[in-house]
This record gives structure tokens, sequence and C-alpha cells, in this order.
């Protein structure tokens, strides 16, 4: 079947959800009337979504078969022979995407319908979650820069909406509004590169621009010694720490988890952060032509993957845990990236979504079950009330800390050896970096599953918590989890009340769960050979002369089976099994420890517990820096300037110089008269030739 794809079969992947968007935030809101109810809106969202990945899983296995497109759809306009269009550009690695997203938000809109029941913003959310859907596909499936902003800036918007869905919050607004002015700052450098690599290469063609890489390698940015490669490549990632929520710009991810949880999922699975990820693999050949810019990835990588995991140890709310949890997993990613083993990022992105996207939505089914109380500290002994989520979210959770044979064993394992094969600067600290995240990360994934699932039963109590972690759904306990103010409700609908037990969610939000945990647990198994050491990425994914960490890791691969048992031989498989040992000793055993720690190593509990005061520093710096420029432009710019000087100023002046002609106005006709004589013996004496000039 090797040959081009149909453009009007792939045209319909993006189109299908933007129908089902329009059908649910037209028809089904406000907007126009609530003409359709809300069977018809989630059936045509999800129909849309359905429509979608059936055509993705169809295009993935006719890539497999040498199948590609690159063409344009649209010319949107051409202006002095640059052309603005909208195309598709599908190989092996569009067509993985493809399918994560689409299958991810398939799952998302199935447990939504149980999950927002409730809810007066159901048809909107089902809206949102579709436009969303749209929008990344038209990010992942563009073969132009243009039509990548285009995606990039959707996603970003969409985000803004879902996490600020439940409007009435003030914690929701700050938090949408946070993600929207963070992302713009990643944004504002994501345009520089794309501007700096139009104005030298002519085009925004993915292939153009890819074909004068030798030219630009040459060229210097006018008035500096730098690279403009470097520099172009820098800016570019400079939006990816904006999107995949790399340190210092990933402030914006954990707060995000005031929307619903089903976009929890959606945003921190298998999208929105990915964007990044994706991004940077799709730049391959423009990134390994600087080692500056791969150096830079790696270290900005590495911190993230340590630095924000030991902040999801601090963590109540369960949510949180699991949003800690993903920027550390996208800090390996970008570890990945920069030791440029593109395709091991890629392999860790789509086991991460399955796997992740699963925590998060056994959280949901969780919170459910918990009459929406999110905090861990009320739970415990879950385990024979829900089952199913139990044993789904204990899958998850043993995939994400790399258990031999779950699919993120093979993932995280290839990305910690290949940040030990590395010979960049900065490769040394990553690996170090990725080898203690593996305790870090199986210490708080197991910490959570014990606390929820194990030990005795909590609920059904009154808690006093103190004030020991304002990350605690405190922000919350003003809203139930539907967005209804509590003052319309009795506290008991927020947790569970006294005498009262959990309960399994219905199927609805269990089904998703089953087909999210199957992936999870094999798709590692099976995906490894072909694509990190098979052709999956031949002609997609490029590496420099230099850069031969692939090469090493192919040479060390004996077949999956091989890989799990050198695992036991090696330091992540024990430091794993070391991390779920201290959180079962800590929170089963001996639950006093966690007490004793924060007692005898209170600055170190402070530090985290405040996010190293990322937010304040933001807050005093950036924030005040503003107020501040604002207060000095409106006290000397807008009052001083223009008010006083021009607007009062001129009022002032044409006073003044009424005030003195005013002292020749007297109203008496003789004055007049007196003055029109003078004047005219000045005519007189001024033009009249003198006397005996001649």
């Amino acid at each position: 079947m090797a040959g081009q794809l149909n453009p009007h079969l792939l045209l319909a992947v993006p189109l299908a959800p933007l129908a089902g968007s329009a059908i649910a935030g037209f028809m089904g809101t406000k907007f126009f009337g609530n003409v359709v109810g809300r069977k018809v809106s989630h059936t045509a969202t999800i129909l849309g979504v359905l429509i979608a990945t059936i055509i993705s899983f169809q295009t993935l296995l006719a890539v497999l078969d040498g199948a590609t497109y690159n063409g344009t759809l649209y010319t949107w306009m051409t202006v002095a022979g640059l052309k603005l269009e909208v195309g598709f550009l599908v190989d092996s690695l569009t067509a993985m995407m493809m399918c994560v997203v689409t299958f991810v938000s398939l799952m998302v809109h199935i447990y939504t319908i149980g999950y927002m029941k409730d809810d007066d913003g159901y048809n909107r959310f089902f809206s949102y979650i579709s436009l969303f859907t749209f929008s990344m596909l038209m990010l992942v499936m563009s073969n132009n820069f243009l039509q990548l902003f285009f995606g990039w800036e959707a996603v970003g918007l969409v985000s803004y909406l879902l996490i600020g869905f439940w409007y009435t919050r003030p914690t929701a607004i700050k938090a949408n509004m946070k993600a929207f002015l963070v992302n713009r700052v990643g944004d504002f450098g994501f345009i520089l590169g794309i501007g700096l690599l139009l104005a030298y290469a002519g085009s925004m063609d993915y292939s153009e621009v890819f074909a004068k890489r030798a030219e630009l390698a040459q060229l210097t940015l006018p008035g500096t010694d730098w690279m403009l490669l470097t520099v172009a490549c820098i800016c570019l990632f400079v939006g990816a720490m904006g999107k995949s929520a790399q340190f210092p710009l990933h402030v914006w991810l954990p707060d995000s988890m005031e929307g619903p949880t089903p976009i929890s999922a959606l945003i921190h699975a298998a999208t929105m952060v990915t964007a990044g990820i994706f991004m940077v693999t799709r730049m391959s050949p423009l990134f390994e032509l600087s080692d500056t810019a791969l150096s830079v990835i790696l270290v900005v990588g590495a911190i993230t993957a340590l630095f924000m995991g030991f902040l999801g140890t601090m963590q109540n709310d369960i949510k949180r845990v699991v949003a800690y949890s993903t920027l550390s997993q996208l800090g390996y990613m970008t570890v990945a990236l920069g030791a440029s083993a593109y395709s091991v990022a890629v392999f860790h992105l789509m086991t991460h979504a399955f796997f992740k996207a699963l925590l998060f939505l056994g959280a949901g089914s969780v919170i459910i079950g918990m009459h929406h109380d999110q905090d861990m500290r009320n739970m415990g002994g879950l385990r024979k009330y829900m089952p199913i989520t139990w044993i789904t979210s204990l899958l998850g959770s043993l995939a994400l800390i790399g258990t031999p044979f779950f699919s993120g064993f093979y993932s995280k394992d290839s990305i910690i050896e290949a940040a030990a094969e590395s010979h960049l600067a900065g490769s040394g600290f990553a690996y170090f970096a990725v080898l203690a995240s593996v305790f870090v990360t199986a210490f708080y994934s197991f910490r959570m599953y014990f606390m929820v699932f194990h030990g005795k039963e909590r609920f059904g109590k009154v808690h006093d918590h103190g004030h020991d972690d304002h990350h605690a759904p405190a922000a919350h306990v003003a809203h139930d989890a539907h967005g209804h103010d509590d003052h319309s409700h009795d506290e008991h609908h927020h947790g569970l009340a006294p005498g009262q037990k959990p309960h399994e969610s219905p199927l609805v939000v269990t089904l998703p769960l089953i087909l999210l945990a199957i992936p999870s647990v094999i798709v590692g198994f099976f995906a490894i050979a072909p694509m990190l050491y098979g052709d999956f990425f031949k002609g997609v994914i490029f590496f420099g002369e230099n850069h031969k960490v692939m090469e090493e890791l192919a040479h060390e691969f004996h077949g999956p089976v091989a890989m799990v048992t050198h695992a036991f031989t090696s330091a992540p498989l024990w430091l794993a099994i070391a991390g779920v040992a201290v959180a079962y000793y800590c929170y089963m055993i001996n639950p006093r420890v966690p007490a004793w720690f924060k007692e005898k190593f209170s600055l170190v509990y402070t530090i985290l517990d405040n996010k190293y005061y990322m937010d304040k520093f933001n807050d005093v710096v950036f924030a005040g820096g503003a107020r501040l420029l604002g207060s000095g432009l409106s006290t000397v710019g807008d009052r001083g300037i223009i008010d006083g000087l021009f607007v009062n100023g001129s009022a002032k002046v044409v006073g003044w110089f009424s005030k003195f002609t005013r002292l020749w106005q007297s109203g008496y006709i003789y004055h007049y008269a007196f003055v029109m004589i003078i004047g005219v013996l000045g005519f007189l004496v001024w033009f009249m030739p003198f006397p005996f000039a001649k």
C-alpha cells in the first residue's frame, strides 16, 4: 500500500471533532437557546472523536506499509513570494501522535459522561474537550510553522477555557490566568524562533527549512558571534518549556488541577504538555546541528525531572500528586531529547500518555467515590469498596515507576541509559537526576497508592489537618467538584458523611480505566523494538554525526525480555523497589516517620511545601514589577505627563494667555478707538518712505 495517503480522509481527522464541538457548543448552550440536550451533545462529540480515532489507526497501519503524505490543502495567502498555507505532513511520528491523542481523548470523552453528569456546564464541557482535540490534531499534523503555531496557540486558548471551566471559583480564575500568562512567556520565545528561521530560510514549510539546514548552520546572529541555529533552537525550546511545563515555566501546571478531572487527564497525559516534546522531535534536523541547544535541553529536563518529583512527595491532594508526577516525567522526556535520543523521548511520551491518563481518571474515580473529597488523608482502605479503580490504579502506578514488563519500564530505562551514554555538557548531572528520580517517583506513587487504597479507613469522620499543607484541597471547600456554591448545599455534600461508605464508579467511568490499563501494561513490550531500534522513525528523526547515543543503545539491546533480565543487575530497578519499600514503611508500618521528618528537617519541609518559593518569586518580581511599572506609568506617564503637562498644561497656557490679553479688553469704545489710531499710525510709519531718504 506504499504511496500517498488520501488527503480528504486525513482532513476528516481534525474536522470530525471540530464538528462535534460546534454542535455541542452552539446548539447545546444558551448561545442558540439550548436547541439540543445532553444526549445529543455527548453523542456528537464522542462520534466525532471516534471517527478521528478509527481513521488515525487506519493511517498508522498505512504508514507502517510505507504510505506517507506531505502536501498543501489550502493556500491562505501569498505575500512577496512567502506562502502561508494549511497542509499536512503525515509520517510515522505524526501517525503515532494522532493515535495517542485520539484514543486518550476518546476515553476521556466517554469518562466525562459519568464524571460531569451533575454539572450545569455539561454541554459546554464536551464542546471544549472536542475543540481541544481538534487543536492538538492540527498541531501534530501540520507541515509548516504557521499551522504549527495556530495549533500551538489554540491548545493554549482551550486549556485556558478548561482550567477556568468553573468560572465562579476565584481559584479557578487565578489558575487559568496563570496558565495563560506563563504560556505567553514561552510562546514569545517560540515565535522569535519561528521568525528567525523564516527570516533566514525564507520559508515556513518544514521540508524547505530543513533543506537549508547546512546553510543556516554557517550563519551567525547579526551583531554577535552566536550561531544563528543555536539561538533559533533555544528560542523554539523556550516555547516547549512553556507548553511542556519545564523549569522555570512549570508553575502553571499544578494549579491547572482547578479544572475538572477529565481535562487533567487530557491536558497532562497525551496532548498539550507533550506538544513541546513532539515539536523538538519534529525539529530534530535543526537541533542536531547545535550541541549548545541540546545541552540546555538536557540540563533543564534534568532539573525538572528531579526537583518536581520532590514536590510530589509533599502533596495531600490526590490530583496534585499526579500533576507533579507529570512534571517529573516530562523532565525525563526532555532529557532524552537533549541526549539526541528523540525516538526514546517519543516512546516515553506514548507509554506515559496511557498510564498517566489512567492515573488521572483513576484519581477522578476515587474523587467520585469519596463524594468529591480530594484529600488523601481522608481516604484509606478503598480497595474493598472500589475494586476496579484499585486494580487499574495499581497497574498505572506500576507502569509509572518502571516495573519490568510494564510499558513504563522500557521507556524509562531507555532514557536513563541514553543519559548515561551521552557525552554532551551536562549529561553527568542529567544521569544522576534521572537515576535519583526513580526512587522519588516510586516513593510518591506508592505513598499515594497506600494512603488511598490500603491502611485504616479515615473517611466519614470530621478531620482537622490544621494548616500544615496549603496544597490540600481547601480551595475546593468553597465549591463541590461540580462547581456549585457551598451555600446552596449542605457541608456533607463535600466528602462522605459519618457512616457513609465509598462506592465503585459506574461503568461509563470504569470502562475507560480498563481500556487504558491494557496499553499501560503491554504497549512497551511490543513497541520498543520497532520504535527505537527498527525503521519506524527512519527518515523522520535525524541524528548528527557526533551523536551516537541511539547506536550505542541499539548495540546493547537484545530484546524486551533480555532487557528485563538485565534490569535485575542495574540500579534503576532496585531504586524503584527501595522507593516502594520506604513508602510502605512510612505509611503502612510506621506512620510517625513523616511527622518526624517534618520536625527534624523543617527547613527542607518548608522549602518543598512552598514549592521552592517559585510562586512567591514570580509574584514579587514579575507580578510586583508589573504592578510597580504600571503604577509608575500611571503616576508619571498618565497623570504627570499626559494629564499634567499636555492636557492640564495646555489649558493653563491658554488660561495665562487669556488672562494677559483680558487686560486689553476694557469694554470702553475710546480705548478701542485709541488702539486703532495707534495701529494706523504704526502702519503709516512702517510702510511710508522716510523723508529725505534720497
